[in-house]
Order: C-alpha cells, then sequence, then structure tokens
C-alpha cells in the first residue's frame, strides 16, 4: 500500500490505520532533525539585535550549558523561541508546547511563560505591563522563571560572547526527543532541578 483510499476518516479501514500508524512512528523519529532546521530558520524571522535569532538561542543554550544545568534546561533554553516565526504574538506557548511531551513539567511552564517575564526588562519602554510575570506570583515555578529570564534570556543578546556552535546541542535535541513522550518518570510534574550546578559548571 503507497496510500489509503478513504477520503473521509470514518471510511477507513483497520488495515489502512495500520499502515498510516506505521508512517506516523517513523515521522516522529525525525522530529529532532526538523527542529535542528527550524532553528537556522529563524535567522529569518526577528532582526535589528546586534545578534540573530539564531545566535540568540545558541548563546541562551551555551549559558545554560556552562552554568551546569541539565539536559532539560539545556534544550528548552536552545528551542525558548523556536516560534518566533510562526507563532509571534504566543512564541513561548508554541514552544512550551512542542516540548511538552518530552521534558519536565517545571522546563515546559517556564518557556510557557517567559514571555511574561521579559517584560520586566523592557515593557515600561513599549507601553506594557512591566511586571506582567506577578500574575504569576504564587506559582512554583515562578523563581525559576525569573532566573532563566535574568541568566539566559535577556542576556543572551551579546555578539562578542563565545558560543558554542548548534551542532554542539544537536545530539541532545535528539536524545529528549527520542523520549517516550509523556513519561511520568521525565515529566515529573511538582518537580524541581536547579538551573545552574556549580560542580558541572566547573568541568565545562
Amino acid at each position: 500500500m503507497e496510500k489509503v483510499n478513504f477520503k473521509q476518516m470514518k471510511d477507513g479501514t483497520r488495515e489502512e490505520y495500520e499502515f498510516l500508524t506505521a508512517h506516523e512512528i517513523d515521522h516522529t523519529k525525525h522530529t529532532a532533525d526538523r527542529l535542528l532546521a527550524a532553528l537556522v530558520d529563524l535567522d529569518k524571522s526577528l532582526s535589528g539585535y546586534q545578534i540573530t535569532r539564531l545566535g540568540h538561542s545558541v548563546q541562551s543554550a551555551t549559558r545554560a550549558w556552562r552554568d551546569g544545568a541539565d539536559i532539560d534546561w539545556v534544550v528548552s533554553a536552545l528551542l525558548h523561541d523556536i516560534g518566533d516565526i510562526y507563532a509571534p504574538y504566543n512564541h513561548d506557548e508554541y514552544a512550551a508546547t512542542i516540548l511538552k511531551p518530552f521534558v519536565r513539567e517545571q522546563c515546559t511552564w517556564v518557556v510557557q511563560t517567559h514571555g511574561d517575564f521579559q517584560m520586566l526588562y523592557y515593557g515600561h519602554h513599549v507601553g506594557g505591563d512591566q511586571h506582567k510575570r506577578d500574575r504569576h506570583r504564587g506559582n512554583p515555578y515562578f523563581d525559576d522563571c525569573a532566573e532563566f529570564c535574568e541568566r539566559w534570556d535577556q542576556a543572551s543578546f551579546d555578539p562578542d560572547h563565545d558560543d558554542l556552535p548548534l551542532n554542539f546541542f544537536a545530539p541532545m535535541v535528539r536524545e529528549v526527543f527520542d523520549r517516550k513522550p509523556y513519561d511520568p518518570a521525565v515529566i515529573r510534574p511538582d518537580q524541581r532541578e536547579p538551573l545552574t550546578n556549580e560542580t558541572a559548571a566547573a568541568t565545562r
């Protein structure tokens, strides 16, 4: 079978859906490669900064890596703005949706809300709510998002920073997206991991 025969899903047979399922499983195995390609495409989005959007992404991940952050944090830092091209009004939610099945809940929440937290640095300059993040006070991950933005996001627009190349992070992206989706051992609701690890950072 090369293609199914049905034109409406309700008319599909078991054989056809088994055929499609096999194709879908194979397709998911290449998610990491598609995301890495999409990161390169970020350079077609916002301009005007001293570095490109891809540069911002790898710089954020580089800072996370050198802080001794674990793989969930590093990959989340790398992909946190991947929605800039496709979802400019909710890029944070877009990125979080991509990450949600494969990383810790803590990281998903931080990526999903980092746009509100970033307003602290510029909201007052553009007529926005500089303290938009305050609506999230009381969330157990509030301080994590504040630290994520301070250490890795708002600080990562430096053209002179010694960034690691994208291909350095590619194996980490593949490892994360090869995980079983929504594995409770990975998602770990309500559990927190520090953004920095001084012992690990000293070796990087």
